[in-house]
């Protein structure tokens, strides 16, 4: 389906070649050429996503996330494609802690970024038909982008509940690393362990009673976690 989408990218060329490519997936698209542009278009005209570069001038595009998904009513929960030269684990972690739906290094191909962009959509579309999954006193609640525990709101960072609703999707299925960073992040080539087991060991400290045996976010040993579909309430 054709989306409205805001394109930041500083590289004249590559925002002209970024925007013939998405339009003729019949997008509307829209680009600008720095950072404080980026916000200032995001808030007044709401996008269904953002492609973002981020080395930007004015404001970089890492903050340039950090301000809108700080921010409350437009453009705070547009999907983020971030754009960079930078490859390492911990350029990657920061662009998903700060909400970045996917992560895509430069020298790309248009094309790939083209499928990205279709797979987002179409994971930001089903996120938000409404529906809430719950697993004993766990509930997630992808439209409101809430995670409660027994009814009390638990903080989760944009990366931990991306996890923590796929998983919650299929409750009782493995998900090996690989797959989680692909149905959450929609990740291809740069896959780190560490991205996942970092993540998941936060989110058990703050829905499990003993981190040590969850009994919520499990291990599935040679293949990697899942959600319990089924559990024992402490109380019985």
């Amino acid at each position: 389906m054709p989306a409205r989408i805001l394109v930041a990218e500083d590289d004249r060329k590559q925002a002209e070649l970024i925007r013939r490519y998405l339009e003729r997936e019949g997008h509307l698209t829209v680009v600008v050429h720095d950072g404080r542009a980026a916000i200032d278009e995001a808030r007044r005209r709401s996008p269904d996503l953002l492609v973002l570069d981020v080395m930007m001038p004015k404001v970089d595009g890492l903050d340039v996330c950090r301000v809108l998904r700080a921010g409350q009513g437009e453009g705070a929960d547009v999907p983020i494609i971030m754009l960079t030269a930078r490859s390492t684990e911990d350029d990657l972690l920061l662009g998903l802690d700060l909400g970045a739906d996917d992560y895509l290094t430069k020298p790309y191909n248009p094309r790939e970024l083209v499928a990205r962009v279709r797979t987002v959509l179409r994971r930001t579309r089903i996120r938000s038909e409404g529906e809430v999954y719950r697993v004993g006193d766990l509930e997630i609640d992808p439209a409101r982008h809430e995670v409660r525990l027994a009814g009390e709101l638990i903080e989760a960072t944009p990366a931990e509940f991306k996890i923590l609703a796929c998983l919650a999707a299929s409750p009782g299925r493995a998900f090996s690393r690989q797959q989680l960073l692909e149905h959450a992040f929609g990740f291809d080539h740069y896959v780190f362990d560490r991205t996942i087991d970092v993540h998941v060991m936060n989110l058990r400290k703050k829905i499990e009673a003993a981190p040590g045996n969850p009994k919520y976010l499990r291990t599935v040993y040679g293949v990697g976690y899942k959600l319990a579909d089924k559990v024992v309430s402490d109380a019985s």
